[in-house]
């Protein structure tokens, strides 16, 4: 026998052995690409109980209004916020609690935005306003901050101005009662009854704003009470 018939019959006895290609389908798999983030709605508030009944947490009041109607819950914590996932008008949309405090909520949110890739203008926040009459709403984008220092925190720590606020009116204190003081304590039962129409609005027009657009949740909700 040749040396070239005898590398022949060794090459044919040995490529019975080969391993069987893969299949198409295992080849070409790849991990499900998760949903992307679309919007990312902000309440700002403080944390703690001391807190909780206070005008300055209207807020952390109208998100916990739309994680309860989403049947979801803040059960994660991330970026020094707690966080819900949730569906809203069809967008995959993140729910935050800063935890930074009020006056530093832009941290927080500055880090989620950037880590889900999410622009400024897809940004909502949901904040109370002094300057609008209790029970109101006002939707608006930009603009100044009025005053308002969890606002400022988020404009400065984002760069821009230009996202979405929901303002949540609380009036401004009667006589001569400091701003702070008054944003700070705990209300009365009768005034949280009163501001919860307002709530239950201001979560219906965050929905309104993903679904229709800012301009017709404008006309809809920037009404008087």
């Amino acid at each position: 026998m040749s040396l070239e018939s005898l590398r022949m019959s060794i090459k044919n006895l040995f490529g019975g052995f080969r391993r069987a290609p893969r299949e198409k389908s295992e080849e070409s798999a790849a991990p499900e690409a998760q949903p992307e983030t679309r919007w990312v709605i902000a309440g700002l508030g403080n944390p703690g109980e001391e807190y909780s009944r206070s005008r300055h947490n209207a807020g952390f009041r109208v998100l916990e209004r739309i994680a309860k109607s989403q049947h979801v819950q803040f059960d994660r914590k991330k970026f020094k916020g707690m966080i819900a996932e949730a569906e809203l008008a069809g967008s995959r949309a993140l729910l935050v609690k800063p935890q930074t405090y009020y006056n530093g909520s832009g941290e927080c949110l500055a880090a989620v935005l950037g880590y889900y890739k999410v622009p400024a203008a897809r940004l909502i926040v949901v904040h109370d306003e002094l300057d609008l009459e209790a029970g109101r709403l006002r939707l608006k984008q930009g603009g100044s901050d009025a005053g308002n220092r969890g606002v400022r925190s988020v404009a400065q720590t984002l760069g821009t101005p230009d996202f979405i606020r929901v303002r949540v009116g609380v009036s401004r204190p009667p006589g001569e009662s400091e701003s702070k003081d008054y944003l700070l304590e705990s209300m009365s039962a009768e005034a949280r009854a009163n501001l919860d129409g307002a709530i239950q609005r201001a979560a219906e027009a965050v929905e309104a704003i993903i679904a229709d657009g800012l301009e017709r949740a404008m006309g809809r909700f920037n009404q008087r009470a």
